[in-house]
């Protein structure tokens, strides 16, 4: 048996979350417990295949918990499935999904058998078959929501051949009996037992799955002694009003669900949005119940890991289209490592091509790339190739020219500029400063008997000033006043004009 978690989200997906669904393989047949969204997508990226889905098993009708359905029941109708999908579910379902259907006006191919449990029902056996049963209780949500017990029958222990034969038993029929538990009578009268032959019996393992719900006590008979126990723990203990309110459970609480049960392990889920680090449930949880784990995407949990090994490989981790890409570290394509921090494949694991097959060429060492094939050849010269050669000139102005005016040559007799050290630019020709002269006279040197200003004293009182006489009249308002006591504006003898076309004179 194998579990791989494919939502561990609660109520809305997030960047890496996606929502509630867990599917569980055994014997090449597979259950599915809840379908949130985006489902089989992830189904596909474990590498699960959809049509092996027998059974759909779904906890309660929140959209978070099944509204998958359409899209998983219309890619089985394209892949043109024959056999019958069950489907167990609170009353409601088959409404939905027969509307859902019928507006898109979809007739499938195969059967949908729907197993609705009534609401109000506390226990129901909702599948049986030969080798296993699955039972569901009611669980404590704010809707109706039951958990699902999938249980395997036990299988006799191991026939002891050895012994058998040495008592007598020979026939395939013999012990096919001593294996069912039967004793089986020889030709002599001699009676062997089952007992005796038979090993002890193989309990059958056991996955309980409990979500959305509080800490109840039907939850404690669906974990009891599960092999593996998934519940959810949707927040912390200490958001414990928070969990009360919406009808969930915190880590904690799923921690002493799996120990007052005797489970062997327990996988937590169904985590809220809230928390982008899942670990600090899962510290919480072990800190009662130390066999806990953290439920991860596509990180398939198996009960017998000798024999389920490499059944489902957990997948490389994708980039998705919406994140960033990051820089990979540099890995050389040439021999070597090639400085980089990725260790390169083994050479012999690559497919090498035999060497004879590959078309020879002549090669050429001399070309101007130093390795060019079928180029033609030239004859070569050091100073490059059928170029015309020119007079090699080591004086020239950029030490290497051809055939440039060669400068003239130094002549110490020539008149010399006096050199100025001491200009602004260190340059030749410029005035020199002013030497210093000792005679000119010097600033007064500082006497410190001579009176200084009265220093600042704050009880001095200070000169009044009224800012009162610096400030502009306030603007009045002579609109209601008669005109003798408006002012008058200045008068002009230029006529008014207006300013353009459409003005109007009285508006001046």
């Amino acid at each position: 048996m194998i579990i791989m978690p494919l939502g561990v989200g609660s109520a809305t997906p997030t960047a890496d979350r996606h929502l509630a669904s867990v599917a569980m393989w055994r014997e090449g047949r597979i259950f599915l417990f809840d379908c949130g969204e985006n489902c089989q997508m992830r189904m596909l990226q474990a590498g699960m295949k959809r049509s092996k889905i027998d059974y759909i098993f779904i906890s309660h009708l929140d959209g978070d918990h099944f509204f998958g359905l359409p899209g998983l029941i219309t890619t089985m109708q394209l892949q043109r499935r024959e056999k019958a999908l069950h489907i167990v579910s609170p009353e409601g379902i088959q409404k939905f999904l027969e509307a859902a259907l019928d507006a898109v006006k979809l007739e499938l191919c195969f059967d949908i058998v729907y197993h609705e449990i009534p609401i109000g029902t506390e226990h129901m056996v909702v599948a049986e078959e030969e080798d296993f049963t699955v039972e569901a209780r009611v669980l404590v949500h704010s809707t109706y929501c039951v958990g699902y017990r999938f249980q395997e029958r036990d299988k006799p222990g191991k026939v002891n051949a050895e012994l058998a034969t040495s008592l007598g038993i020979t026939e395939d029929q013999q012990f096919k009996d001593l294996k069912n538990g039967l004793d089986v009578t020889l030709e002599d009268g001699s009676v062997v037992k089952a007992a005796d032959i038979v090993g002890e019996t193989i309990r059958g393992t056991v996955f309980a799955y409990v979500t959305d719900t509080q800490f109840c006590e039907n939850a404690v008979k669906l974990a009891d002694h599960a092999s593996i126990l998934y519940h959810e723990a949707t927040f912390g203990q200490n958001l414990k009003d928070k969990a009360d309110e919406t009808g969930h459970s915190t880590a904690q609480e799923a921690a002493i669900v799996a120990k007052t049960a005797n489970a062997q392990r327990l996988v937590i889920g169904h985590f809220s949005a809230r928390y982008t680090n899942p670990f600090v449930l899962l510290k919480e949880a072990k800190a009662v119940f130390d066999d806990t784990w953290i439920a991860t995407e596509l990180r398939p949990i198996m009960t017998d890991p000798e024999q389920e090994r490499g059944i489902f490989q957990p997948p490389m981790q994708q980039r998705d289209s919406f994140q960033p890409q990051q820089r990979r570290p540099y890995q050389s394509n040439r021999g070597g490592s090639g400085g980089g921090f990725q260790q390169r494949r083994p050479y012999g694991d690559r497919p090498q091509r035999p060497y004879g097959d590959r078309p020879q060429r002549p090669y050429n060492d001399r070309g101007p790339d130093r390795g060019g094939f079928d180029r033609p050849q030239r004859p070569y010269n050091d100073r490059g190739f059928d170029r015309p050669q020119r007079p090699y000139n080591d004086r020239g102005p950029d030490r290497g020219g051809f055939d440039r005016p060669q400068p003239r040559p130094f002549n110490p007799d020539r008149p010399q500029r006096p050199y100025n050290d001491r200009g602004p630019d260190r340059s030749f020709d410029r005035p020199q400063p002013r030497p210093f002269n000792p005679d000119r006279p010097q600033p007064r040197p500082f006497n410190p008997d001579r009176p200084q200003p009265r220093p600042f004293n704050p009880d001095r009182p200070q000169p009044r000033r009224d800012f009162r006489d610096d400030r502009p009249e306030p603007r009045r308002d002579y609109r209601d006043s008669p005109p003798e006591n408006r002012p008058q504006r200045p008068s002009s003898n230029m006529p008014i004009t207006p300013r353009n076309p459409f003005d109007e004179f009285d508006r001046f």
